[in-house]
């Protein structure tokens, strides 16, 4: 769920903007209510710290907002997410982005995309003893902390800040991470030991999709 963003693989920072000015933020970028909806209502999971955070994300189940509402992209609100425990990759951060911000995290919303070929995406970075984080709620299932090497999967575009009264965006550019060797090498080993110890889960859990699929 959590991995260290290491300094060069990803911009965490970007570049403040009054508005997502790109067309293709607007795709991305698509809350279903005013963005600030999704703040001002209380919620009733009140997590006093990450594990509390990782134990509700276990407990959520991601589904599409096709089949869950019928339509091809809802926002759904984090206290209707906590709720039913089920949605998918917005609802998922949305929740997780409150629940930092409380803890008192310096933490941001995430539009972008996953992986080589990978469609738009949501997650959440967060700022903790100067040293950054990203964190992919819907990896919850899999493991509390992710491999270094995974944030390269991730390319931001665009994230989105809250203060308690002003809401700041930021675009992001893609950074080219060339590692010499020696950088590279325990990185490396790192995502080959949790490949390793999690294969079992990652592949239980592409039969149950599987299966689910085609019933």
């Amino acid at each position: 769920m959590i991995a260290e963003i290491v300094p060069g693989t990803y911009d965490a920072l970007g570049k403040q903007v009054s508005q997502p000015r790109n067309k293709r933020y607007h795709v991305l970028f698509a809350p279903t209510l005013p963005l600030g909806r999704y703040l001002n209502r209380p919620l009733s999971v009140k997590c006093s710290n990450l594990d509390e955070v990782h134990c509700f994300l276990r407990q959520c189940r991601y589904v599409s907002d096709l089949k869950q509402f019928g339509q091809r992209d809802y926002w759904m609100p984090p206290e209707d997410f906590e709720i039913k425990k089920k949605g998918d990759c917005e609802d998922f951060a949305l929740w997780t982005w409150r629940q930092l911000m409380a803890l008192g995290y310096e933490a941001r919303l995430v539009l972008g995309t996953r992986g080589r070929y990978g469609s738009g995406h949501a997650w959440v970075t967060f700022t903790d003893d100067e040293r950054i984080f990203l964190v992919e709620p819907c990896l919850a299932w899999l493991s509390k902390k992710l491999p270094r090497f995974s944030v390269l999967r991730y390319k931001p575009e665009l994230s989105v800040t809250y203060s308690g009264d002003r809401l700041r965006y930021f675009e992001h550019q893609e950074s080219p991470y060339d590692p010499a060797f020696r950088e590279a090498l325990p990185l490396i080993c790192e995502w080959i030991a949790f490949t390793g110890k999690y294969s079992h889960k990652i592949v239980a859990r592409r039969i149950r999709t599987y299966i689910s699929q085609i019933k």
